[in-house]
């Protein structure tokens, strides 16, 4: 039952990036929006949540799980129902902008939590398997129901989601979820506010730049100038993280090369998804034009075929081991992004399009798994909410990422379909170049000496 609790939670998590998506024509019809402003609806959720992931370890870390997970989750319900009631645009945005602040601090958490439930290393590699499927099924249920909401009743009631889930989990928090221990006087960190500050603005710039490439070209003001910005913060961050005497990311946390692989796996795995999620969608509705809930009834199989690898995932884990498998779903992922290389204007659904599909989700699936095992393999007690955030941000800023550099080569031919064959070829090539080097680093020896990725300690 705790289990289920986070496991429900970190869905809604996900599932909150993806409600908006469907529905935002309605509501710039509603309040008279521009494109720009719809930018800025989809985009405020998500940049203070990839932006203060690491911080909200931070605070995990520091201030035990559970209290920043109850803090964090009720800052995000307090939002929610605020922005189902909105009366204005600003208000949503802002209402948005605050369910992010809230989610970063109740993910990290929730991994911090989850690692006092299960403190042995082989229960919580299994537990981390199931939470790897968990979190992509949240973006894709959250995709299939705003196209639902939309199609029959008021977009408001995708809020109602949150709403409840926050609801239900803060009044089981105290009774089932540990509260956890405090780290000692030497691994209790500080709070780092440099680092934070750095980091939270380097990303969410970053972030704010590659969102904005959708709809201007690279050399625009509104994407060079966050582009920079962004990046330079993050150059500075990095070297301030090694001058700091207790930094918020300490340097090599990540080069771990079997943590590396893991990360690179989510980031992968998420902007995989992010890209069939939006490419579909434009494509369904723009070329074939099929209705919002007919979009969303096309993702129901997608749906199906990650809950059914998501399973299968656990056992296979278990059996053959996190670095394997998140090779082997980055090339089933591959081989399901090739399949879809294939599609034109008038490509059937059922034969030309939904087997890339269900491969695709088969894939992301078993990479999920896999790699969220990897990125919190030998991880110490006192970490756990920094490994959590660093898990989540590469989660997050996968499709951001992803996005705006393969949908950069989608613009490059003109034929509108033609470019999003050119993504999803191009994205399938990355799955297999991936897939190699992780097979490279999970064969090189760790911190501690260790090759094939096995957990060494509880602690």
């Amino acid at each position: 039952m705790p289990f289920t609790v986070l496991a429900i939670v970190q869905a809604t998590l996900i599932f909150t990036i993806a409600l908006i998506t469907v529905p935002l024509p309605r509501i710039a019809g509603e309040f008279d929006l521009s494109s720009a402003d719809l930018l800025l609806i989809l985009a405020a959720y998500g940049l203070p949540f990839s932006g203060l992931l690491l911080f909200g370890g931070r605070l995990a870390d520091r201030y035990r799980g559970r209290r920043m997970f109850v803090v964090g989750l009720t800052v995000f319900g307090v939002a929610s129902v605020a922005a189902a009631l909105a009366p204005s645009f600003e208000v949503l945005v802002s209402m948005r902008f605050v369910q992010g602040v809230g989610g970063a601090m109740t993910a990290p958490a929730a991994i911090a939590v989850l690692r006092t439930l299960f403190p042995q290393p082989a229960a919580f590699g299994k537990a981390m398997a199931t939470w790897g499927g968990v979190s992509v099924l949240g973006a894709v249920v959250g995709f299939i129901a705003s196209g639902v909401l939309t199609s029959w009743v008021s977009w408001r009631w995708m809020f109602a989601v949150p709403t409840l889930v926050a609801l239900i989990a803060l009044m089981s928090a105290r009774r089932l979820l540990p509260i956890g221990e405090l780290g000692s006087a030497g691994t209790r960190p500080g709070l780092d506010p440099a680092g934070a500050v750095l980091a939270t603005l380097g990303i969410s710039l970053g972030s704010y730049g590659l969102i904005a490439s959708g709809d201007h070209p690279w050399t625009a003001a509104i994407v060079a100038g966050p582009l920079a910005i962004g990046l330079a913060l993050l150059i500075v961050f990095a070297l301030v993280e090694r001058k700091v005497g207790d930094p918020l990311l300490p340097p090599g946390f990540m080069a771990e090369p079997c943590r590396f692989t893991g990360l690179m796996g989510m980031f992968l795995a998420a902007a995989g998804s992010g890209l069939v999620n939006f490419v579909l969608s434009l494509y369904l509705q723009q070329v074939r034009d099929w209705s919002p809930l007919a979009t969303a009834a096309a993702f129901l199989p997608f749906a199906v075929a990650l809950i059914a690898a998501s399973r299968a995932a656990v056992p296979l884990v278990g059996r053959f081991g996190a670095a394997r498998v998140t090779i082997g779903g980055l090339l089933v992922a591959a081989v399901g992004l090739a399949l879809l290389v294939g599609i034109e204007r008038e490509t059937a659904y059922v034969t030309g399009i939904l087997p890339g599909l269900l491969l695709l989700a088969a894939g992301g699936a078993l990479t999920f798994s896999g790699s969220a095992v990897l990125s919190t393999t030998n991880v110490p007690q006192h970490q756990m909410g920094l490994a959590g955030g660093v898990m989540n941000t590469a989660m997050e800023l996968g499709p951001t990422v992803g996005l705006a550099l393969l949908m950069s080569v989608a613009a490059i031919r003109t034929d509108v379909v033609a470019g999003y064959a050119s993504a999803f070829g191009a994205a399938a090539a990355v799955y297999v170049v991936a897939a190699l080097l992780a097979m490279v680093l999970v064969n090189r020896p760790s911190a501690s000496g260790l090759r094939g990725c096995r957990p060494v300690h509880a602690s």
